[in-house]
């Protein structure tokens, strides 16, 4: 079973995922995620891991299914949406795979911003490290030339601290330099900032890895300190 925790918040943890989480035999986790599920560890054992371990840990879940555990392998957010889900499912074989959603980033961030999701959207991640630099950037394009609604996940790191601005610099080929930019950093965990700027002023030193950058499409407008993009309703 693969299990998404949301943006760690317990109440925005489902049901089904917290009923999971209490069954299983074994959690195996990223080790950062722990942290959002460590009052609910009683007698399960763990196996937890760093970065880039990810085949390891679907490899160790689904040799320990394979021995008869209730195994459950967390991913923050949703499991499908960059996660853990499909990497265990191409591991597993034969071994069935349930799938619990999760919350994930992107309407986390709206949620906070206001309702900028309300039209047509795409989900970028400026990650290079298992996307090439030049299909993410044709990705971009193609959003920006469709007038998409682009939110932005792992935008900027230490070891990529460029990419965030040539993708603005991408996108203020087809946006309006005034076009809404919601700016939302560590989404529901407690700790949070929100940042409406626009396209052209966005403060892009301020974004990291913790950071889902949501970028308004033609419509998009700003009321009461809220983003919203209109749907087409008559009112």
């Amino acid at each position: 079973m693969v299990v998404g925790l949301g943006p760690g918040k317990r109440d925005l943890l489902t049901p089904r995922a917290l009923k999971a989480i209490q069954e299983a035999d074994l959690i195996i986790a990223y080790k950062t995620y722990l942290t959002f599920i460590e009052d609910l560890i009683t007698e399960q054992e763990i196996i937890s891991s760093g970065m880039r371990k990810e085949i390891e840990r679907a490899r160790a879940a689904v040799d320990e299914a394979r021995r008869g555990k209730n195994v459950v392998v967390v991913s923050s957010g949703d499991p499908g949406v960059y996660g853990m889900a499909g990497l265990v499912m191409q591991t597993a074989g034969e071994i069935p795979v349930e799938i619990v959603p999760g919350v994930t980033a992107a309407t986390t961030a709206a949620a906070l911003l206001g309702a900028p999701l309300m039209h047509d959207f795409a989900v970028i991640s400026l990650s290079d490290l298992l996307t090439s630099w030049a299909a993410i950037q044709l990705r971009l394009e193609a959003a920006g030339q469709a007038d998409f609604i682009v939110v932005l996940y792992n935008p900027r790191s230490q070891g990529r601290p460029n990419q965030m601005e040539i993708a603005r610099q991408i996108l203020l080929r087809y946006k309006e330099e005034v076009t809404p930019v919601g700016i939302v950093k560590a989404a529901e965990r407690g700790r949070e900032t929100v940042l409406i700027t626009t396209l052209r002023d966005m403060p892009v030193e301020v974004i990291d890895m913790q950071t889902t950058v949501i970028v308004g499409n033609s419509q998009t407008i700003v009321d009461n300190g809220r983003m919203i993009t209109p749907r087409g309703y008559l009112i």
